[in-house]
């Protein structure tokens, strides 16, 4: 952060007593990108003393419905004790389809409106903070900053409005209501969080002066480092991990597996909009492709120890993912894999720095000559620990929270800061 704080302040000690309210549209116990990355800063916030009050719909992701038990998943306009000793408010939901976007945008657009009456119970925080890309979810934390009084905090885990005209969410030069939505609620948040310091950039390029960067990032202790695979293997496995959506095109691995035939081997594992089509266009292709629903703990470990190499892997033809990296990112260099990256700008920035794999373009002929030439020259795969290393300097949540913490802290008490500035 750009300026120093003074000593014996709340930024320096982020013990001191702060009541942190969070909006995000997906907690524990489901298993989702703000679950991960939230569960592993509210347990560093509550180790530093701090109140946390989760307001969150009853686990219903990814499938629309709830498939938990009632005491696990929650009851609405009840709340839970989190595991880290927060305070999970439940919110009601719309029960839906999963695989589809209009349904899970009206779920949330539910939610985040029955987040307002359950929001105004309970103490008052000291600070508010929405997570997005849930939309509806932003625009409730505003009125919930307003209604209690409090600073709002964004937090964009996704480079929106960008990546909505990307997708073709929305079309044409005149600005559309999603992108106005989103950058009324920007320029009114007393801060907005990036995970990424390019889109950061971006937004301060645009007129945002209070804009910090939060990467994503992972719990290093709960990450084993692989040994290398075997130099004698006949095969050569492909891993991919994540979401499978249109941002992710996983069509492009299809081709490449089905361009390599016999001796080559690709698993999918996760779930996401596109996997129907991706499971037809395997067959179609005939290709060596296994796919698995999402998989949690040992179960994961085990497939990456089966890998040869891991892709992440975004499309790129939308310009706002040159600002985004993919949170598998850090998993993969932490445990040790080499890394097959269909990535641009800051990811690509980032898996060079790290010396964890290859970057290559994003295509099915590209792929396809590169696992030829990593099976070829399987010393390749041993990309050491370099990665891992890169992960606890950069991108380990113990030291991100603390960040965190010291920012929200300098926002709720700004005389704390030398000539009463905010740290940026």
């Amino acid at each position: 952060m750009g300026n120093t704080l003074l000593g014996d302040t709340a930024a320096e000690n982020p013990a001191l007593p702060m009541r942190l309210m969070l909006l995000t549209h997906s907690y524990w116990p489901e298993h989702s990108p703000p679950q991960r990355r939230w569960q592993s800063l509210t347990r560093e916030f509550r180790r530093a003393g701090w109140d946390v009050d989760v307001v969150s719909p009853v686990a219903h992701y990814p499938n629309g419905r709830r498939n938990l038990p009632r005491r696990e998943a929650g009851f609405a306009f009840s709340h839970q004790v989190g595991p880290h000793g927060e305070t999970v408010r439940r919110v009601p939901y719309l029960r839906h389809l999963g695989t589809s976007s209009l349904a899970r945008f009206v779920d949330q657009l539910f939610s985040a409106v029955m987040s307002v009456p359950i929001g105004l119970s309970g103490k008052k925080p000291d600070a508010v903070l929405a997570t997005a890309p849930s939309l509806p979810t932003l625009a409730t934390g505003y009125v919930l900053s307003k209604l209690r009084r409090v600073p709002f905090i964004v937090e964009m885990r996704d480079a929106w409005p960008d990546l909505a005209r990307d997708a073709r969410i929305v079309q044409g030069s005149v600005k559309s209501i999603v992108e106005r939505v989103v950058e009324f609620v920007q320029q009114r948040a007393d801060l907005v969080v990036t995970v990424t310091e390019g889109f950061a950039e971006t937004l301060r390029e645009r007129g945002l002066k209070n804009v910090v960067t939060v990467s994503n990032g992972l719990d290093l202790n709960s990450i084993p480092f692989l040994e290398p695979p075997e130099l004698n293997r006949e095969d050569f496995r492909a891993l991919y991990l994540g979401n499978h959506g249109k941002s992710q095109r996983l069509d492009i691995l299809i081709r490449a597996s089905a361009l390599l035939g016999d001796g080559f081997h690709l698993t999918l594992v996760g779930h996401g909009t596109t996997r129907p089509q991706l499971v037809k266009l395997a067959r179609e292709l005939n290709a060596p492709v296994t796919f698995f629903p999402s998989l949690q703990g040992p179960e994961v470990v085990d497939k990456y120890r089966e890998a040869d190499t891991c892709i992440v892997s975004l499309r790129d033809d939308w310009k706002s993912f040159e600002t985004t990296v993919p949170s598998k990112t850090y998993e993969v260099l932490a445990i040790g894999r080499h890394v097959t990256a269909i990535v641009r700008g800051e990811a690509e920035r980032i898996i060079l720095e790290a010396g964890g794999g290859d970057v290559v373009p994003a295509n099915p002929e590209a792929v396809a000559q590169l696992w030829r030439d990593l099976a070829a020259d399987r010393g390749r795969l041993a990309s050491g620990a370099s990665g891992r290393e890169w992960v606890r300097d950069n991108a380990d949540y113990a030291q991100l929270a603390i960040k965190y913490m010291e920012t929200i802290s300098v926002l709720v008490h700004p005389k704390h800061a030398i000539n009463g500035e905010h740290a940026t």
